[in-house]
């Protein structure tokens, strides 16, 4: 055997062997899961519904790490340049692939920076506005907000948000400029909303929810093809006649580009098995959604979604002509 031959083969032994270790061994520690919005938002909500399950599952701690900020990709960018030792992972939402097109500028590539474990939930978004807000239903929403665009307010959770996503299709398909008003966040949103500050928010059911049953906000309706089993009464967007305003905040789980394909495989198997615990679909069924089937739980599936939406979102984001940078 040659020289070259020799050390090939060695080259190629120990990398089996670091494979094999991998997949015998992982996880030996705890993972950090990086979830780019504040804390108690509907991410993060999501976040640590699924760190808790799969720590069981892997027999190491996921502990959340919120590090929020510039509309995700503050998160995002920590996630991209880390280790890829499998100890770090992200969830993400739809601003994965927003941002492609918000962020003029990014240091990462959203296609190219990550390894996809899988999605974990599509969470619907909701329409609804202070509870005194006078339409008292969608039909009269529409004609209220056209009649009134110059001076009602719509809040958003900040540029690149789900929120402000969805504001914007509202705002296309009414074809009203309506005056929004951006915050730090859900919370902050949410808590305007309530006081009357704030006329009307698009925002996801893991956050509008309790304040639904609650009475303390008026709902007009679900941005998804069907009514939901949580607000049955609740229309949706189509029946309004706005067909193309249906959109869900989906959830994606990410590793940075390099990751161990057997780690991968071992946290697509980990989410898989939270994702089939029916004390996670309870608690989100509360929340007004439901797990990603195991289908879409897949490194496979994740990359065609983010693909797709990123095709989506590019010319609506152009059309507004509103950049994060």
């Amino acid at each position: 055997m040659t020289t070259l031959k020799l050390i090939a083969g060695l080259a190629t032994g120990a990398m089996l062997l670091a494979s094999t270790a991998v997949a015998q061994g992982y996880p030996e520690r705890q993972i950090t899961m990086v979830v780019p919005f504040a804390a108690g938002g509907p991410t993060d909500t999501v976040g640590r519904l699924i760190a808790e399950r799969m720590s069981a599952d892997l027999g190491q701690q996921i502990i959340v790490e919120n590090v929020g900020g510039a509309g995700g990709t503050l998160g995002a960018g920590q996630v991209a340049s880390a280790e890829a030792d499998g100890y770090t992972i992200l969830l993400h939402h739809i601003g994965m692939a927003t941002s492609a097109t918000l962020y003029r500028s990014l240091p990462y590539n959203p296609q190219e920076a990550f390894e996809h474990i899988g999605l974990v939930t599509e969470v619907p978004m909701t329409i609804v506005a202070r509870k005194d807000l006078e339409p008292a239903d969608f039909a009269s929403l529409v004609t209220y907000v056209k009649e009134n665009a110059d001076t009602i307010t719509m809040a958003n959770a900040g540029i690149g948000a789900a929120s402000h996503l969805c504001g914007m299709l509202f705002m296309q398909a009414l074809e009203a400029p309506i005056v929004t008003v951006p915050y730090k966040g859900t919370g902050p949103a949410m808590t305007e909303l309530l006081g009357g500050q704030i006329d009307i928010m698009c925002d996801q059911t893991t956050n509008t929810a309790e304040q639904i049953k609650g009475g303390t906000i008026k709902a007009y309706a679900v941005t998804t093809p069907a009514r939901l089993d949580i607000f049955p009464d609740l229309p949706t967007v189509a029946e309004g006649g706005f067909a193309n305003m249906e959109v869900s905040v989906w959830h994606g789980l990410y590793a940075p580009k390099g990751t161990p394909a057997e780690a991968v495989a071992r946290l697509t198997q980990s989410l898989q098995t939270a994702l089939a615990d029916p004390g996670i679909a309870e608690k989100l069924a509360e929340l007004g959604t439901a797990p990603s089937p195991a289908a879409d739980a897949t490194p496979e599936a994740l990359k065609a979604k983010l693909d797709a939406e990123i095709a989506r979102w590019k010319p609506v984001i152009e059309a507004a002509g509103v950049y994060a940078d």
